[in-house]
């Protein structure tokens, strides 16, 4: 084939460019995004320069090997024109002689060239092609063993079989992104598994919805009632119930109307109840979902329940702890304590610290000011003590475990507990030691070690993560969970700290005096009034640590500006003032204050600093930061707060890429341009992302455009962020509706029924009205149940299904037959 010839090819599938490639500049192992140079051969684009740079998605390329990228040159503001591809392939020999070159090159072990020429012999011009069409065509190879066949295979696979999937994926509508992240589930097996069930790409593809996945089944005529629509339509809706609503099942009336409308409105068919019944029984004997009554679960989530209680279960049956010390001794050394550290424990703070150190397992609870961080602190001091341990990590040696686990969802909580107890604390992913995609370190075959754990802002903690962390405690441990039960339940689904609480099974103290800031403080006072459900009168009267400024929505921005600018006039810094808001859209949304308090804090009027663009944000030296996800290997995580303290531009760094630098605490992390998703500027930030953080002043925005998140919870908890001042920002009426209104849905979980269930002699008799009737009519599913007991599970969510759901307008008359006059 000619110059010509190849040029016209090619051309046919839109624009491209050729050449061999010279130096990989940069590679992401995680999303595969890669910047590298070639050496041009051919182009249909008008480019003259001999050298190119390519972007896109691609797996390890070769050195020195030619390839076509399809895609088109865009000029880059900074570097110039660069060639973006969509996707591309290697440039295959067209000849014989090309072919034996090819196959004896260094990429084929043990193929050498007479080999070669015997393949191509055999299979002709077309062998590469055939050979990844057919593989079983090598068997027609004289002398050609069967574990080289499989070698030659899988090299070609590995190197052509890429190229195929990303041209079909790329007709199939996908971007360069998303197909990557196709392959590397499927790789080579992508296009069948599309072509067969686009719908389990919503199992197993992050990104990919259900109405993308219809869209494909639509076009291969996977239509109506096809199983595999209902499937996937079954598992979308109970994840999105789960991932939106904090739910931990769906009750299977509820299920059934849900998907019933999802295919329903997508393809405008009619879908019979009973097909979707018969999916979910299919889905529950293929392990893909649990039926348990009339309760339909995600198993990661039924699974982490039901573990979560077997091993609380583990660690209260522990007896060892009830009488270790007597009364006496445990006063004595109380009393010396409050002399040493100059406090006067108050009688639930003593009792508090008595019960955490003589049960295997205790809740702490109280609100902001109630003295939650002095009682851990006397909890680790005393049972130092008592048990003639040092505090001290240094006294340890290597071998030798240290006793004292502190833990906390989010790295700023750790932090906070470091500081009150002078003891490390890390978060709980760091303390399993989480290698992401891998998984916990630390579990049931590798537990921690250790004598006392003290989990604190437990209300943050969802299903999973408690039942990964229980499951990883030894037998021997006693564990303190800390919390405050009026704060938001965990962004995942679950509302662990509120279900503990409410069995009643785990030895509990609460705490209600409130000490801190008792004297002139008015934060506390009404933090615990919000807390009441009511809003005190004086609520606009000015106090000397807050204050409240009536404004309309449009006003917002203007008034949290002059409030955050006369602040930072007296000396505060954005690490000291945190603006709170519930929505990211609007006027007075997070992103709109965010954008005005970076010009306030960070300005870059002249556009002469340096700055780093990424999407609809610009990064500058100096800005505050937030971290949006786990990022286990660099010691960060979701929530956690840092600060920009350089930039680099691609021309700047060996790897020729634009880097971001965070300091988080002293913990720098590097962000190459692909990895900016994972963060966005916190000089205002959600309620949500601020648990477990404190800071000197707090800038609440309450107005009646976020009446859709408004609750008390919420309110609640964005008060209790506050140390020093709050400052509240809005319309008092959208104050009150706020706290008037308590959750509008409870979360479907069945954590307290299983802890009634299997811990009935724990039972406390004033929490019994809600225990003792319906949360204690059914028992847990034997562990060794047989599979036709587990069928009839499914099988009653067919039989008891009320066969009127989603007719609420229709009576009986409109199903009889119109008599003849």
């Amino acid at each position: 084939m000619d110059k010509q010839d190849s040029l016209d090819l090619f051309s046919e599938q839109g624009k491209f460019m050729k050449g061999k490639h010279l130096v990989t500049i940069f590679h992401n192992e995680q999303n595969l995004y890669t910047v590298l140079r070639i050496r041009v051969e051919e182009t249909n684009e008008q480019y003259e320069d001999k050298e190119a740079v390519i972007t896109g998605y691609f797996p390890r390329i070769h050195e020195q090997e030619t390839y076509i990228f399809f895609g088109e040159v865009k000029e880059h503001p900074k570097f110039g024109a660069q060639f973006h591809a969509t996707h591309f392939r290697k440039d295959l020999p067209q000849s014989k002689q090309g072919i034996i070159s090819y196959l004896s090159g260094d990429l084929f072990k043990g193929i050498g060239k007479k080999t070669a020429e015997k393949i191509v012999d055999t299979l002709g011009e077309k062998a590469i092609t055939r050979i990844i069409e057919k593989p079983s065509v090598l068997d027609q190879i004289p002398k050609l063993a069967p574990e080289k066949a499989k070698e030659l295979y899988d090299t070609l696979m590995e190197h052509q079989g890429l190229e195929q999937v990303m041209v079909a994926l790329n007709e199939f509508g996908f971007g360069p992104q998303l197909s990557m992240k196709i392959y590397q589930v499927y790789k080579e097996k992508a296009i069948d598994v599309i072509q067969n069930n686009p719908y389990k790409l919503v199992e197993d593809i992050q990104g990919i919805g259900f109405g993308r996945a219809d869209e494909l089944g639509g076009q291969l005529g996977l239509t109506g009632n096809h199983p595999d629509r209902i499937k996937a339509a079954c598992l979308y809706t109970l994840e999105n119930s789960s991932i939106q609503g904090g739910h931990v099942f769906m009750e299977a009336e509820e299920l059934l109307v849900e998907v019933k409308k999802l295919l329903e409105d997508n393809q405008n068919v009619e879908i019979e109840f009973t097909d979707i019944s018969n999916e979910i029984i299919n889905l529950g004997e293929e392990g893909k979902l649990v039926a348990e009554e009339q309760r339909v679960y995600l198993p990661s989530l039924y699974y982490s329940e039901k573990g979560l209680v077997v091993n609380i279960k583990r660690i209260l049956e522990q007896t060892e702890y009830e009488n270790q010390f007597p009364e006496s001794e445990f006063l004595l050394a109380l009393g010396n304590l409050e002399e040493r550290l100059g406090v006067q424990y108050g009688p639930s703070q003593k009792e508090a610290i008595q019960t955490a150190l003589m049960s295997p397992m205790m809740i702490l609870t109280g609100g902001p000011g109630t003295g939650k961080t002095t009682v851990i602190k006397g909890i680790v001091e005393l049972y130092a003590e008592l048990h003639g341990c040092s505090l001290d990590p240094k006294d340890y040696k290597k071998e030798e475990p240290y006793p004292f686990l502190l833990a906390a969802p989010t790295g700023r909580a750790a932090k906070r507990m470091t500081e009150s107890t002078g003891l490390p604390a890390v978060t709980i992913h760091r303390l399993l030691r989480w290698n992401g995609a891998e998984g916990f370190d630390h579990n049931e075959d590798q537990p921690l070690e250790g004598k006392i754990l003290i989990i604190d802002e437990t209300s943050m903690v969802d299903i999973w993560l408690a039942h990964q962390l229980f499951k990883s405690l030894p037998d021997n441990i006693q564990v303190i969970v800390v919390g405050d039960e009026d704060q938001l339940p965990s962004v995942g689904p679950g509302q662990v700290l509120k279900d503990l609480l409410d069995s009643s099974r785990v030895p509990t103290v609460r705490l209600t005096d409130i000490y801190r800031q008792a004297e002139g403080s008015s934060i506390i006072e009404l933090a615990h009034q919000i807390k009441k459900g009511y809003l005190p009168d004086d609520i606009s009267a000015q106090q000397p640590d807050r204050s409240f400024i009536k404004c309309t929505t449009s006003q917002i921005p203007q008034v949290v500006e002059k409030v955050v600018a006369n602040a930072k006039k007296k000396g505060y810094s954005p690490r000291n003032i945190q603006v709170l808001a519930p929505m990211y859209r609007g006027p007075a949304g997070i992103d709109r204050l965010n954008e005005l308090l970076q010009d306030l804090f960070n300005p870059n009027s002249d556009g002469t600093r340096k700055e780093l663009a990424f999407g609809d944000l610009k990064y500058r030296i100096g800005d505050k930061i937030l971290q949006l996800v786990n990022q286990p290997e660099a010691n960060v995580f979701n929530g956690d707060m840092g600060e920009v303290v350089a930039i680099f531009y691609a021309k700047e760094n060996t790897e020729k890429q634009d880097q971001l630098i965070v300091s988080f605490d002293g913990i720098e992390v590097t962000y190459n341009r692909p990895d900016l998703s994972q963060i966005t500027h916190a000089y205002c930030c959600s309620v949500h992302k601020s648990q477990g953080s404190e800071f000197p002043i707090v800038v609440l925005p309450v107005v009646k455009s976020y009446f859709r998140m408004l609750r008390r919870n919420l309110i609640y908890t964005a008060i209790t962020r506050s140390k020093q001042f709050l400052i509240l920002v809005g319309e008092e009426e959208a104050l009150k509706m706020g706290i008037e209104r308590g959750e509008d849905t409870e979360r479907n979980t069945t954590l307290v029924k299983k802890l009634v269930q299997l811990l009935p002699e724990l039972q406390d008799e004033r929490n019994t009205k809600d225990q003792s009737g319906s949360q204690s009519e059914n028992k847990l599913q034997n562990e060794n149940s047989t599979g036709k007991d587990k069928k009839m599970d499914y099988i009653e969510i067919i039989k008891n299904a009320d066969p009127m759901i989603g007719m609420d307008n229709l009576t009986p008359y409109d199903f009889m037959e119109e008599q003849e006059a």
